[in-house]
């Protein structure tokens, strides 16, 4: 079966496995739908059309998905394993998850930036109520005219582990779309039990709205090694300053993080600037056609990633955990081009990581929505974990 026979047949599945639930009134996790980004993303479709039912729930034995384990119910992963895994349909939190007595906190230092002192990101929103429409000449391009500058403030929280030595170069990862309270807890219990390196995690809050024609879209979805750039020039020195720490050049020793389409953003970073990461770590990654502006070097935006940059590229030094819902986004917007269904996307992910040897991790979680905040209670210990093997955790890297 060629891959395009294959995406058609997933296509009529999914689109046979929708009905059946409209007809059925299945209602899962239908205020997900709405939930690609954080709370402060605008809702501007919401005003304009009427609510979408929720995504149907795929089984991870459909014909075309990756060959998985499937886990015990409530179990995770091995944190030393590479390849496919199927948890759930239980998601109880792991003891990492929630403040252990006795645990020393790290210190976390908070600031904003503002878009008036960025040379890359100066900012952009699209107009509420406002989307856009496809090219008639080809549907994966969006024509969009109500996007413009303007002005954003953005967060960012720094979270300095008590074990970090004064001076010495700290191994760190940079997540999207913080604060990301639950990372700063889960790395206060793993790296009191050993299990990680003493490391500084830089939380960045986006720059406001979500997806094409937004200031977040703009950052996140963009197949450029712009957002990294910004990071290292405009991020990590206000952080070295404010928060008083030095932060390794040690590719090895930087790590990404996102869901949805921060979770595209940390693969973008490091695929575009292997000089500066080496791991990642995705939670119903944004592996779709969500570019804008469109770019005629990736055409059909972060989908390219196993479409045709992964495939054809030499594997890059990534380590890469990813993980998918079974209720995860399906065509979500008036794009009916095939490229916006994320289960398909990340499966196909893992297709192609496997193919080129990377050491990944895939993670499809049954019972579970988009960026599902259960899911991640569960999992993220373990995937920080498998994503720091091979890091020293007691030698300090300058």
């Amino acid at each position: 079966m060629s891959p395009k026979e294959m995406q058609t047949r997933l296509v009529r599945l999914q689109g046979a496995t929708l009905l059946i639930w409209m007809m059925t009134a299945i209602c899962p996790g239908a205020n997900l739908l709405h939930a690609q980004t954080p709370q402060n993303a605008p809702q501007a479709q919401a005003l304009t059309h009427p609510a979408r039912p929720a995504p149907p729930i795929r089984d991870p034995s459909t014909p075309g998905y990756v060959q998985a384990k499937d886990l015990p119910d409530g179990a995770n992963a091995p944190t030393n394993a590479d390849g496919n895994f199927i948890i759930g349909p239980t998601h109880t939190p792991a003891p990492e998850a929630t403040v252990q007595d006795g645990v020393p906190r790290g210190t976390i230092i908070e600031f904003t930036m503002d878009s008036a002192d960025s040379k890359i990101y100066p900012g952009i929103t699209r107009d509420a109520g406002t989307f856009g429409t496809p090219d008639p000449a080809d549907p994966s391009k969006l024509i969009l005219t109500t996007s413009h500058p303007a002005h954003y403030t953005r967060h960012v929280a720094v979270y300095i582990p008590s074990q970090y030595v004064a001076g010495t170069a700290a191994p760190f990862i940079v997540g999207a779309d913080g604060p990301d309270r639950l990372l700063f807890t889960v790395l206060n219990n793993l790296i009191a039990e050993h299990k990680l390196p003493a490391m500084v995690a830089i939380s960045i809050g986006n720059g406001s709205g979500d997806a094409q024609g937004s200031e977040r879209g703009l950052e996140y979805d963009t197949m450029s090694g712009l957002y990294a750039e910004w990071v290292e020039k405009e991020v990590l020195p206000l952080v070295e300053a404010q928060a008083h720490v030095k932060l390794t050049h040690d590719p090895e020793g930087r790590a990404t993080t996102g869901g949805s389409s921060g979770g595209s953003c940390a693969l973008i970073m490091a695929w575009y600037h292997p000089e500066l990461y080496h791991r990642v770590l995705t939670y119903s990654g944004t592996y779709v056609n969500q570019q804008w502006p469109h770019s005629e070097q990736t055409p059909h935006g972060a989908w390219e990633f196993h479409e045709h940059l992964i495939p054809a590229s030499p594997a890059k030094p990534i380590r890469i955990w990813m993980e998918v819902g079974d209720r995860d986004l399906f065509n979500p917007n008036i794009m009916a081009d095939h490229m916006h269904d994320w289960v398909v996307a990340n499966e196909e992910m893992a297709k192609v990581l496997a193919a080129k040897s990377y050491h990944y991790q895939f993670v499809f979680a049954r019972n579970a929505g988009h960026v599902d905040h259960a899911v991640r209670q569960q999992t993220l210990a373990e995937a920080l974990e498998y994503l720091w093997q091979g890091y020293p955790i007691t030698e300090v890297k300058h």
